[in-house]
């Protein structure tokens, strides 16, 4: 009989492979003498490569070599070649369910993502927050693809990426050195994919000059790629000398990671960082405008006390925040004052 060999299917943005990564752990840890194969886009390998003893990564370029159906046929061929003996879908998009389709006529045991369409409708439609009913998170779908493949998690342990101490500093440039005992590190990620997810970038200089006029020996790490951080960090980094640009002096982001996991706090939109941050077990203050926690996506281990967001009528009024606004304006991020963030964000690190 082979060995339980399980085939984890999870393609898609960064921030929503992140969100795989503690419940692979979880299932590793629970059955460690079963093989878990995670097939992603190749920048998912640093969450994966040395999570568990019985966790391996494999790499996909589904736009590029595996393109199309004839792509996604050759992939299946290689699949096959791996043996594996069950199938988690956690994407349950287009490619990944001609891949299902392809395992199911092969006669392995499939499962795949549940993704609540009715209740995301229904949280959608609420127009009071007594009637917004929270949506399981991502993590609690993902358990269910495991539970019904026949390996239900119990009690999951996931804590971070790195030991209790954070990853190397060793590693990292040396533009970012070693942090000092009195040091407060801050990380701030003002960005995220779509609009109804950014806070507005001149309430967010708000926030960094009473950052720095509260705590004035911290470091701020303004991390981020893309045309709005090339246009805005290095005006934030000229004007505050503590900003360090986490772009201009991290190679990769296994680096970025270790950095995140030195953090006091982490400042975020509902993006990407959020979700790497979490899997380095640093506390996050997030920021909500479009989108909305009740929706399943706050960070692993992340308390809601900790997401800030207004209550609208018209809010959520999407479940990825791509929706353009009906006011034009994002009043549900224009509506968050500056000060509101700046207290969560001094109680943590009074705390810390």
């Amino acid at each position: 009989m082979p060995k339980t060999h399980i085939l984890v299917i999870r393609f898609s943005a960064l921030g929503d492979v992140a969100m795989v990564a503690p419940v692979v752990y979880a299932l590793a840890q629970q059955y460690p003498d079963v093989r878990i194969t995670v097939l992603s886009r190749p920048f998912a390998r640093t969450f994966f490569d040395d999570l568990a003893p019985n966790v391996n990564f494999m790499a996909a370029d589904v736009k590029g070599e595996y393109h199309g159906v004839r792509g996604l046929n050759a992939l299946y061929r290689r699949l096959v070649a791996k043996q594996f003996t069950h199938v988690a879908d956690l994407h349950s998009v287009l490619r990944s369910r001609y891949l299902r389709l392809r395992f199911n006529m092969g006669r392995f045991r499939v499962e795949h993502l549940d993704k609540h369409r009715h209740q995301r409708r229904q949280l959608l439609k609420s127009r009071r927050q007594e009637e917004r009913e929270p949506l399981p998170t991502s993590f609690d779908n993902y358990f269910d693809v495991f539970a019904k493949l026949g390996f239900p998690i119990t009690n999951p342990q996931f804590t971070s990426l790195f030991p209790p101490e954070g990853g190397n500093l060793n590693l990292l440039p040396r533009a970012i050195g070693p942090k000092l005992s009195w040091e407060k590190w801050i990380g701030i990620a003002p960005f995220a994919a779509h609009e109804g997810k950014v806070y507005p970038p001149e309430l967010m200089e708000q926030v960094l000059d009473r950052l720095v006029a509260d705590h004035p020996k911290a470091r701020l790490f303004l991390f981020g790629r893309g045309k709005s951080e090339d246009r805005l960090f290095p005006v934030w980094a000229k004007k505050y000398p503590q900003c360090t640009i986490v772009a201009d002096c991290t190679e990769n982001m296994h680096q970025e990671l270790i950095l995140m996991s030195h953090l006091d706090v982490m400042l975020s939109m509902d993006s990407a960082n959020m979700h790497m941050a979490s899997l380095t077990a640093t506390t996050v203050v997030s920021i909500w405008g479009a989108t909305h926690p009740a929706a399943g996506f706050l960070g692993w281990g992340q308390k809601a006390e900790n997401a800030i967001g207004i209550d609208m009528d018209c809010r959520p009024c999407s479940i990825y925040g791509q929706k353009k606004c009906k006011h034009g304006n994002y009043p549900c991020m224009y509506g968050i004052a500056p000060s509101t963030i700046n207290d969560k964000l001094n109680q943590i690190l009074k705390t810390d």
